[in-house]
């Protein structure tokens, strides 16, 4: 039976909050406080100013509808169909990876290694939603970017995220960089960045539950996790100009072996940076 949801604002808030912290979400209060504002308008900042207000039947059942998704795990991004990356707001869709806050430290590392002059070539490997590639062609417009994706899903919602910002990216095809019309791109790339899965096989089973809304093929790769890294880095030692930099984002627990083997296979200036809370786990190297 569904939960009775309260007519005044303060009321429907502490109850969101209550239902999401018995279905043991991480942060009840916040995400109560997004559901509110998606079925109201109103801002985190304005609903405390604005607690006895009553909200109309159909936000509260729009509430109610959210609520439910959100206190069965479905991760909030995918609940509110939209999240903010990078300052930039995306649509997601299920079936397509839900770009993560840590993700924009790739996005970070690959601009200080980008120049600032016009004709820079970027290219975003495994692109997803097109988080990466969106935020780095509206930090660095003179530059040209791609984003390239196997799966046909991630691949429309790149595009479609690509005209709603009105941002200039060539989204392809592409198994990592087996497309010949990506391969002759690459050669001409400054900066290459991927999000690859980096999860090995056996962590399936005790993946968070906000995690099993990915689709497998977007977090695990091999018994390690590096399966895909391995792949993409063989294939951009072939392609890749002299000086050109590789950046990837992987699990701190296999970033570090990544890349002792990047070193004895000859790239250099191989170096790991930490992620938002201090975890070695963005692996650069230069070709």
């Amino acid at each position: 039976m569904p939960h009775r949801l309260p007519v005044e604002l303060g009321a429907a808030l502490r109850h969101a909050e209550e239902r999401l912290r018995d279905a043991g979400v991480e942060s009840p209060a916040a995400d109560a406080a997004w559901l509110v504002e998606a079925v109201s308008g109103l801002s985190p900042s304005r609903q405390k100013l604005q607690l006895a207000t009553r909200l109309l039947p159909q936000a509260r059942r729009r509430l109610r509808r959210l609520l439910e998704r959100r206190a069965a795990r479905e991760p909030l991004q995918l609940v509110l169909g939209e999240t903010e990356f990078f300052g930039l707001s995306m649509r997601v869709r299920p079936g397509v990876l839900v770009p993560r806050p840590e993700t924009e430290v790739l996005v970070e590392l690959a601009l200080a290694d980008l120049p600032r002059t016009e004709g820079t070539t970027f290219i975003d490997v495994g692109c997803g939603s097109g988080a990466v590639a969106l935020a780095v062609a509206a930090a660095r417009p003179a530059a040209r970017v791609l984003a390239s994706d196997l799966d046909p899903r991630a691949l429309r919602l790149t595009r479609h995220n690509a005209r709603a910002l009105a941002l200039a990216v060539s989204v392809h095809r592409s198994d990592l960089l087996a497309s010949a019309r990506l391969a002759a791109a690459v050669r001409q790339a400054d900066v290459l960045a991927a999000n690859l899965p980096y999860l090995g096989r056996s962590e399936a089973y005790s993946l968070p539950p906000e995690l099993t809304w990915d689709p497998p093929e977007a977090l695990l790769a091999g018994s390690d996790g590096l399966l895909l890294a391995r792949r993409l880095r063989a294939q951009a030692w072939r392609l890749l100009k002299r000086g050109a930099v590789l950046w990837l984002e992987l699990d701190a627990r296999n970033a570090g072996l990544y890349a002792r083997e990047a070193r004895m296979l000859g790239w250099r200036e191989v170096q790991l940076a930490p992620d938002l809370v201090g975890r070695r786990r963005f692996v650069r190297t230069v070709r």
